[in-house]
């Protein structure tokens, strides 16, 4: 039976998961943009370039890409981590926060389009389009290791609570305080 006691290592773990994510994530945007010669600005929840500068529609896409690349990587690598080894419910976080991450991003889409909202409108495809298939994708992750570990759902339900929690904590922190990283 595997452990899947809330406790408060996990408790940190999560913590640390949605940081992690978000901030590699953002991160990739930042250096997208730092590479195609934009002036950035990467707070924990936006990259942005400096007032006046805009991005030519093809490096929007480029920019937009990145952020959802890195983060479906991160949940590729702990997908093949958990799949090859033992029960780990510390790693665990890492692989659901990319899932909770991209379906926030999917609803955001109905206010204004996100990443792959951007690059599907780019595309012709729609808004939702590939919004509905990266988290599909991350999704069929999450449930092929819940599954192989019989994670019931009274964890991840905790799982997605404290994710929730910690995530909304971030997004809103800069909103209000404006963090600026780089």
């Amino acid at each position: 039976m595997t452990d899947q006691r809330v406790t408060w290592k996990y408790l940190l773990a999560c913590t640390g998961a949605v940081f992690f994510t978000w901030i590699i994530h953002e991160f990739s945007h930042w250096i997208t943009s730092e590479s195609l010669g934009y002036e950035s600005v990467l707070t924990l929840n936006s990259v942005s370039p400096l007032s006046g500068q805009k991005y030519s529609e093809l490096h929007n896409v480029y920019v937009s890409v990145s952020g959802p690349l890195i983060t479906i990587l991160q949940a590729v690598i702990v997908f093949v981590f958990l799949l090859s080894r033992n029960w780990n419910k510390l790693v665990y976080p890492f692989l659901f926060t990319p899932l909770y991450m991209r379906l926030l991003a999917g609803w955001m889409n109905f206010i204004n389009p996100n990443d792959e909202g951007r690059i599907s409108e780019y595309f012709g495809l729609g808004v939702f389009t590939l919004s509905v298939l990266v988290n599909i994708f991350l999704f069929f992750l999450v449930y092929k290791i819940s599954n192989k570990y019989k994670l019931g759902w009274k964890f991840n339900t905790w799982t997605t609570i404290i994710i929730m929690v910690v995530s909304s904590i971030l997004i809103l922190s800069d909103q209000i305080l404006h963090v600026r990283i780089l």
